[in-house]
């Protein structure tokens, strides 16, 4: 296990030894961009891991600044939205830096996102490249097995969904995922009116996240 994510485990535990459940954050960028977008997404997956894997994660993601210290308290960050990013160069560096430590990042493209996040990602790592994973990868064969890799849950450009990886020395610490939409998936059933099945594999696919980031 992953010093960060112990620390992060302690954290939530407390001066008191009991476990108050290990907290997940949201990011919040500039830039312009919807960063709060698909708001009850992450609260849904985090519900649908308690239920079905026996996790506990704090109910409610916090919001944290890219640039915070308060990120080295969080496993598991995700980043969302449709328009621009811009990173400052103290925000990339808190960022490398929180990755290289141990932390994971989580980017889900709400279509709109794509251009600006390889731009800017290319400012936290200048000389790792986003490479593609194959489903073979064992993200996508934790509790849930999806043999095809990535799924598709919206349709906007018929493009096929892809899933990207950051890797330092092997280790996976930053995912993609292009052209699929998870957090629409996530997001409760009355805002895109998705069928059961499909928010059910967006929402298995994002548990498989969880449970490899976690599992690390």
């Amino acid at each position: 296990m992953r010093i960060l994510l112990i620390i992060a485990m302690l954290f939530a535990t407390g001066v008191s030894g009991q476990n108050a459940g290990v907290k997940i954050g949201l990011l919040k960028y500039s830039g312009g961009g919807d960063w709060y977008a698909d708001p009850t997404a992450l609260p849904n997956l985090i519900g649908f891991c308690n239920q079905n894997m026996n996790t506990n994660i704090f109910p409610e993601p916090s919001t944290i600044e890219i640039g915070s210290p308060e990120i080295f308290n969080f496993p598991f960050v995700h980043l969302t939205g449709h328009g621009n990013i811009v990173l400052s160069e103290s925000e990339a560096l808190n960022l490398r830096t929180y990755l290289e430590a141990g932390g994971f990042l989580h980017v889900d493209d709400n279509y709109g996102l794509d251009e600006y996040f390889r731009r800017e990602i290319k400012k936290v790592f200048p000389n790792n490249e986003l490479k593609e994973l194959p489903p073979s990868h064992s993200i996508f064969n934790q509790k849930y097995t999806f043999n095809e890799g990535i799924p598709k849950i919206h349709e906007h450009d018929n493009k096929p969904p892809q899933a990207f990886g950051i890797f330092i020395e092997e280790r996976l610490v930053c995912l993609y995922t292009y052209e699929t939409d998870l957090g629409d998936g996530w997001e409760d059933e009355s805002v895109h009116n998705d069928p059961p099945e499909v928010r059910e594999t967006a929402l298995k696919m994002g548990a498989n996240i969880i449970s490899f980031v976690f599992s690390q």
